[in-house]
């Protein structure tokens, strides 16, 4: 699998406690946040899920 980087962008102030959860599940809990991480199904479903509150770029 090739590796993605995920940098938070919005916040989670009133949002979902599911989506705050997503959020710490794929290490980002503060703004402008970036981690590294494989691009399997799993982690780009979490991307999906809070595609408004993050970017992603392959690498």
């Amino acid at each position: 699998m090739a590796k993605i980087r995920i940098t938070q962008t919005g916040s989670p102030i009133r949002r979902d406690k599911t989506q705050r959860a997503t959020l710490v599940g794929l290490g980002l809990n503060k703004m402008r946040r970036t981690v590294e991480v494989e691009g399997t199904p799993e982690v780009l479903g979490q991307v999906r899920k809070v595609h408004h509150l993050v970017s992603v770029e392959t690498l």
